[in-house]
């Protein structure tokens, strides 16, 4: 299976990049937790429309899921689509030239 363009244009974005860092670092957030950690973390002043944009875009990757709970809804990471780039280029153990 070949990796989707949707999953190359959602890892080509360094915002969106953080994101993923931030659900790696605690798994399950808010879009407010979220915003508050990039504002607190790394200084990013997006918005939350453009935070919940950029959760849209990994969310049709395939790279984020969501799971409701009464009114909120929580964000989750899913790395399964990577494995198809690392699959795409295997990496084969050389011995350097002498």
């Amino acid at each position: 299976m070949d990796a989707s363009p949707e999953l190359f244009k959602a890892i080509g974005d360094p915002t969106r990049r953080i994101i993923l860092d931030e659900l790696t670092r605690s798994d399950g957030q808010t879009l407010f937790e979220l915003c508050s950690r990039l504002t607190m973390t790394h200084g990013l002043g997006s918005s939350r429309q453009a935070i919940s944009q950029h959760l849209a875009v990994l969310e049709q990757s395939g790279l984020v899921f969501t799971r409701r709970q009464g009114r909120y809804k929580f964000h989750h990471l899913d790395t399964r689509p990577l494995r198809t780039i690392v699959e795409r280029w295997p990496i084969e153990e050389r011995n350097p030239d002498p």
